[in-house]
């Protein structure tokens, strides 16, 4: 087993360790120091500290858990009660001296909980999909399929598999199409469309479903997935008190050039060589209280930035729920629909 993934020193930045973390799939990683195994980092950990507004490149040995499990070689074989105990997925198995010799992980897809509470989902799917033609040219954006199966019903099917009974879509463009799809298959589910006469931007289509819906809801757009526990994004929203929770991801971008900076008389102050950036990306998926929708005019177009704005105006708490850039997956250019399937072992 090639452990580099795995491994990373304490004192590289979290942003090194995101990074890590994408690359293994397995939510954590090990830091070393002079060799020896000295903690344990998860996207749990990062995600924690990113809501307390924690920078991400600061040091990971800042942020990483040094009370950790771990197991010698000796008791290797109690790893997967220790997993089971504590609810981890990977357990690294030392020598005497602490050097790393092996990890234990469970390959588990089927991780979430289900949720306790009934909440309805209602999934955006009106968009023209411009950003995938030409296959948008004959099918809608939601009918496209990954592997034999539609987007669409992959994102339903994942909510059902968690208890989820009640689905909301909004639909416009080729709604006809979409909602012949949808009442051809067997369902164990409710699902109710919810027509829009005009397109009404990235919020509006939810004034259109105020007068049904008036408990907490999830609102996601028609062409991403994302690998967490929904019962966990549900509940840190609960706990949180936030009137949104969206859920973000860590993404990294290099430039592929030197960038220049300037000073303030416009000479050259600095040269950086093709510069790393990180930031969060909104992945278009939210826990959204009902509230929201008394901020919405009836049948009148709004995109998601401008209730963002509202909010804030309003002083009314909006909070965020940190994702993997691995933990997301997007279909909305080709490019990320290629990357989707492959992902999703369909390539």
């Amino acid at each position: 087993m090639d452990f580099k993934s795995y491994l990373i020193d304490e004192s590289a930045s979290c942003i090194d360790a995101m990074k890590k973390i994408n690359d293994n799939g397995k939510k954590i990683v090990f830091l070393e120091s002079n060799n020896k195994i000295v903690a344990s980092l998860s996207d749990g950990d990062i995600r924690r500290w990113i809501i307390k507004g924690g920078n991400l490149s600061v040091q990971c040995k800042l942020v990483a858990n040094y009370d950790f499990k771990y197991l010698f070689e000796s008791d290797s074989q109690k790893a997967r009660d220790i997993m089971s105990t504590y609810k981890i997925n990977s357990i690294p198995i030392l020598n005497d001296t602490k050097c790393l010799i092996n990890i234990i992980t469970i390959d588990n897809k089927n991780f979430d909980a289900p949720i306790k509470e009934k909440i309805p989902v209602v999934i955006m799917a009106g968009g023209f999909g411009t950003r995938l033609y030409p296959y948008t040219k004959i099918l809608p954006k939601p009918l496209i399929p990954i592997g034999d199966t539609p987007i669409l019903e992959h994102i339903i099917n994942r909510f059902v598999e968690i208890g989820i009974e009640d689905f909301y879509v909004i639909v416009n463009h080729k709604k006809n199409m979409i909602k012949a799809y949808f009442n051809e298959i067997q369902k164990d589910y409710n699902l109710i469309f919810v027509d829009e006469e005009m397109p009404l931007g990235t919020g509006g289509g939810l004034s259109l479903i105020s007068p049904k819906i008036t408990d907490s809801f999830i609102l996601t757009n028609c062409d991403i997935l994302i690998n967490q526990k929904i019962s966990s994004i549900v509940n840190h929203h609960k706990v949180s008190g936030n009137l949104i929770t969206m859920v973000v991801a860590t993404k990294d971008v290099q430039i592929p050039y030197g960038t220049v900076e300037l000073d303030s008389n416009g000479k050259v102050s600095r040269i950086v060589e093709k510069p790393n950036f990180n930031f969060l990306t909104n992945t278009g998926f939210y826990v959204v209280e009902p509230g929201i929708l008394n901020l919405l005019e009836h049948n009148k177009k709004i995109d998601f930035p401008d209730i963002f704005e509202k909010l804030n105006d309003e002083n009314q708490k909006v909070g965020v729920y940190p994702i993997t850039e691995n933990d997301w997956l997007d279909m909305g250019q080709i490019d990320e629909l290629d990357k989707m399937r492959k992902k999703m072992g369909y390539e």
